[in-house]
């Protein structure tokens, strides 16, 4: 069973498990479960995606009911009217806080590969502060100890593997990521630490309720391997930071 979040006439937002397709997809041709229609199944109506998450990522993800819904919601995430906060592990110690501003290529859905031609990069802006770090006795290259930090993030554009692409240009890769990742650092979490997955989860989300016009907070705090790894390393306090930096009322 998804987790439910949110459900009104117009609109339920769920806590997306890791590993779950939004729908189908070209990249996992084999894959029989996604949150489509698994959330379809579950509440007996048909859901459209309004926005996405890669497979990997964890957290808030809104369906409208209707079309006009979903493109009135659609709207808000396009003229950035939607506030976004992620959580992240990342290799090494970025600094306190900071913005990235870093022009990305445009990618293809089906591959996930630039798309050919005159295309420029897009404009693209991540925020980020530093909650909590950790040092590990584990070697390095030529360090004798392994750091890492655990960011809060948000997107202030929308592109495609944004956060992601954005943490790699900083050399501050999201630890369980196979593909702007660094491997060694994701098989020690996965075999040393019992955390083989993606380590980023969408936490907050606040937009517009298309129908009343007032904000709508939706929040999904960490869990599973992801929030024991927080216990182990002593970070679960920081996640109260995270949900208080939104405004609104809470999702009921």
């Amino acid at each position: 069973m998804l987790k439910l979040l949110h459900l009104d006439d117009d609109l339920v937002a769920i806590d997306k498990p890791p590993g779950l397709l939004v729908h189908r997809s070209m990249l996992d041709r084999h894959e029989t479960r996604f949150a489509v229609q698994l959330l379809r199944d579950q509440i007996g109506r048909r859901v459209i995606p309004v926005h996405r998450l890669d497979k990997g990522t964890s957290g808030v993800l809104v369906f409208a009911f209707e079309r006009e819904t979903a493109a009135a919601l659609a709207a808000q995430f396009e003229t950035r009217a939607v506030e976004k906060r992620y959580l992240a592990v990342v290799r090494g110690w970025p600094a306190e806080s900071g913005v990235i501003e870093h022009p990305l290529k445009i990618l293809r859905d089906e591959y996930e590969l630039p798309i050919d031609g005159l295309a420029p990069p897009q404009e693209a802006r991540t925020a980020f502060r530093r909650l909590a770090t950790i040092e590990l006795p584990v070697p390095d290259d030529r360090h004798p100890t392994s750091r890492y930090a655990w960011l809060e993030l948000a997107p202030e554009t929308g592109r495609r593997h944004q956060i992601r692409r954005h943490l790699k240009h900083i050399s501050h890769p999201v630890i369980g990521d196979a593909t702007y990742g660094k491997g060694r650092h994701n098989r020690m979490f996965a075999d040393q630490l019992g955390c083989a997955r993606l380590l980023l989860h969408c936490a907050a989300m606040t937009l517009q309720h298309p129908r009343s016009g007032q904000p709508l907070a939706l929040r999904a705090k960490v869990s599973g391997d992801y929030q024991r790894l927080l216990e182990r390393f002593g970070w679960d306090r920081e996640q109260a930071q995270v949900a208080g930096t939104l405004s609104g009322p809470e999702s009921p």
